[in-house]
């Protein structure tokens, strides 16, 4: 199990460019990176590695200085997805682009292969928005990571469609986002009838069986 931060796979980007400038400066300019490791710390929100490329907006002046620097660390609100845009995505609030911060610094990062062919829908302020599905970060080690209720995944994704958001990298758990493929199940509307389970499964919570020692080892060397 990774432990604060891990490979991903990467993902071409731009960066808000006055996160490297402690928010003093340069605001509604980009530069160009790759995110290429992920970084969860509890109470945060996700954070990336990037290498910055020096590729220039288009029609702006090559940038000869920031390729190959590196910044640990950038906030999932910083970026914004390598994809065509008529015009740079509106910053976004945390609580929007990650509605549940990080729960440990114990983490596992995966790509659920069978979701990643269509748009996912991300529910966000109460409207559903297509989005592309890049990885998931799942957590544990810690209360609320392993709490069966309280357990969130964080499904990172770049917004499509989405009017002003659209381009921004967001983390939805679960109960924000559905997964769309019309050639294996139709995608439903509506809220669908879950409750969270409170409860934890495990092979000894039947005291019964616990204490019968015939049928704990009933195995292929018991006559």
């Amino acid at each position: 199990m990774a432990y604060l931060q891990s490979n991903i796979p990467h993902f071409k980007c731009w960066v808000r460019r006055e996160y490297t400038h402690n928010h003093e400066a340069y605001h509604g300019e980009f530069l160009h990176a790759m995110a290429v490791a992920v970084t969860t710390m509890p109470n945060r929100c996700l954070s990336f590695q990037v290498i910055f490329t020096g590729i220039a907006p288009e029609g702006e002046e090559e940038d000869t200085v920031h390729g190959g620097a590196m910044w640990a660390r950038m906030p999932i609100t910083a970026l914004v997805g390598d994809v065509p845009l008529e015009e740079w995505p509106e910053p976004m609030d945390v609580h929007n682009a990650q509605p549940w911060d990080c729960s440990s610094n114990h983490h596992a990062v995966y790509v659920l292969d069978r979701a990643t062919p269509c748009p996912w829908l991300a529910k966000i302020d109460g409207n559903m928005y297509p989005a592309n599905y890049l990885f998931t970060v799942d957590y544990t080690e810690s209360e609320i990571a392993d709490d069966p209720a309280q357990h969130k995944q964080s499904h990172v994704m770049c917004l499509l469609d989405a009017g002003e958001w659209t381009g921004n990298i967001v983390a939805l758990p679960n109960n924000r986002v559905r997964v769309t493929h019309p050639a294996w199940f139709e995608t439903g509307e509506g809220a669908p009838d879950f409750k969270p389970s409170a409860h934890t499964h495990y092979s000894k919570s039947n005291l019964d069986y616990t204490l019968d020692t015939n049928r704990i080892f009933d195995n292929l060397y018991n006559e």
